[in-house]
């Protein structure tokens, strides 16, 4: 896991001094993950993904996600983790700054990092979710960190896509119009 700015810009704003910035305040680096994740609610519930062009499914997705525990903690792939996935030439579309933020002002997320690795397991073993979280494209048994959050008692949760989204169907549309 890398260092804890990694050459992103975190805000340091106070949240006195504007309070329309509080988001911000909810993005929160990989480094020293399991003191500031101790602060937040439990049961906590993890998801992760690339979240690059934020869609109505997105939205949904996470706000069921949140409803399953007492906070919501999303961590994003890094922009090289997002190449490595290979979604498409030019992929994200929007950087992990920009996303972190989208992610960080919606209501249903407590907390949002990020890991540069091709899986979060080392960043799950670290804050050890009570609560393992995926879209329903994924099959719980194949969601990256079931085996430990299973052991530890743990529950592992496929949601059931209610909007067929995509960011990358998203941008076809947009190529065709």
């Amino acid at each position: 896991m890398r260092s804890a700015r990694h050459a992103l810009r975190i805000p340091k704003r106070s949240s006195r001094a504007d309070p329309s910035l509080r988001f911000e305040e909810k993005i929160r680096p990989p480094g020293g993950a399991a003191q500031w994740a101790a602060a937040l609610a439990r049961p906590l519930v993890f998801t992760n993904g690339v979240f690059d062009l934020l869609h109505r499914g997105h939205v949904t997705y996470l706000a069921q996600a949140r409803a399953l525990g007492a906070a919501l903690l999303v961590a994003l792939n890094g922009d090289t983790s997002a190449r490595r996935l290979g979604k498409g030439p030019g992929r994200p579309v929007n950087g992990l700054e920009d996303r972190l933020a989208l992610v960080a002002a919606l209501e249903s997320v407590d907390a949002v990092t990020w890991f540069d690795e091709d899986t979060p397991a080392a960043l799950i073993e670290i804050l050890r979710p009570e609560i393992l979280v995926k879209g329903g494209d994924w099959p719980a048994e194949k969601i990256v960190g079931a085996v430990p959050t299973l052991a530890r008692g743990g529950r592992v949760v496929s949601i059931p896509f209610e909007h067929q989204r995509s960011s990358t169907a998203l941008l076809e549309k947009i190529k065709k119009a």
